[in-house]
């Protein structure tokens, strides 16, 4: 009664206990805040710099490199350490991860004469998320294992949007033993992670995927653009597409007619997203791996020349959703 009288009555004894459990509940969140090691982060491009944020966000001290300094001074005024190579970050830190446009752009960063493997420590652990040949991620993974260290293949499918609000799905190959170490950190980026086998698995379902991709793109296009010259409002015919069996990813989240949706690069002149020049990329590592194993893949041949032929004519840059508009004028041809 005494402290109930101290305190104000059972109100006063309410608040008080409130404010101590949310103390004691900061001093948990400080204390795990404080138990997390930092990360290394390498390669923050339009993928690269939403993912580092993200770890940023969940309390995880980020030291960075990107090839480009410019790239890295948002990071340092959110207190990142920024390092001059990818050894410098293998230095400071014993999880790495890295985010990089193509095989010989990973290659260098693992291998090359200033690359993580020349001041790896014994028992890091390398997650590369760059989409690259299969064969390249198992090459990396020997080297990698020489060193004592740890390499798994993790790369990412849902795009900027995604990689902003922290919903990649991750498709990992490596040692299994070593998922749930990797699974901690690609949680904080994204909502799905999923292990696929060994080392270079993580990397085939991601060009299997993006060779769906862009086939699904490439139908969504000619079914908007054969629409439109028919007399169809583009807003009316997306809205029975993704109510009927045409339905797809891109027609109802990434649609490539202007107009249609907002907060997709086909709302901003095809600026940002996923460049022509990946996709032409990733069909090309399908090319090689349908080649390698003597797999028919008739559409994801004709996707591939599509979008080689818009990196030709002037969509490198552009997101490969502006295949609407490549097809739009060659029907001028």
């Amino acid at each position: 009664m005494a402290a109930a009288v101290v305190l104000g009555g059972p109100a006063g004894w309410w608040r008080w206990h409130r404010r101590v459990r949310a103390a004691r509940a900061a001093m948990v969140c400080s204390r795990a805040m404080a138990s997390k090691t930092p990360v290394g982060f390498i390669g923050l491009g339009n993928m690269g710099n939403p993912m580092a944020k993200n770890l940023v966000k969940h309390g995880y001290p980020v030291i960075a490199y990107d090839v480009f300094p410019e790239a890295c001074k948002e990071f340092q005024d959110l207190g990142a350490q920024v390092m001059d190579s990818p050894a410098d970050v293998a230095e400071r830190a014993d999880r790495i991860i890295t985010m990089l446009p193509s095989s010989p752009n990973a290659k260098e960063v693992y291998t090359g004469a200033n690359g993580i493997l020349k001041k790896v420590k014994k028992g890091s652990l390398l997650i590369d998320s760059s989409t690259i040949d299969p064969a390249v991620s198992k090459e990396l993974a020997k080297a990698v294992e020489k060193m004592g260290a740890v390499f798994m293949d993790a790369p990412v499918s849902g795009g900027v949007g995604a990689a902003r609000a922290g919903n990649l799905t991750f498709m990992v190959g490596g040692v299994e033993q070593e998922f749930d170490a990797a699974k901690e950190l690609l949680t904080c980026m994204g909502s799905n992670v999923v292990y696929c086998g060994d080392v270079g698995t993580g990397q085939a379902a991601k060009i299997c995927n993006n060779m769906l991709l862009a086939i699904s793109m490439i139908g969504t296009a000619e079914a908007m653009n054969l629409g439109i010259r028919l007399g169809l409002d583009p807003k009316l015919l997306a809205k029975i597409l993704n109510m009927s069996s045409g339905r797809c990813w891109s027609s109802d989240t990434y649609n490539p007619v202007p107009g249609v949706m907002e907060g997709v690069p086909s709302a901003n002149n095809y600026q940002g997203g996923f460049g022509t020049t990946l996709m032409a990329k990733d069909l090309g590592l399908a090319q090689i791996s349908a080649t390698n194993t003597k797999t028919p893949v008739p559409l994801g041949s004709q996707a591939h020349q599509i979008y080689r032929m818009m990196c030709a004519k002037g969509y490198a840059l552009k997101d490969f959703s502006a295949v609407f508009q490549f097809l739009r004028e060659e029907e001028t041809l």
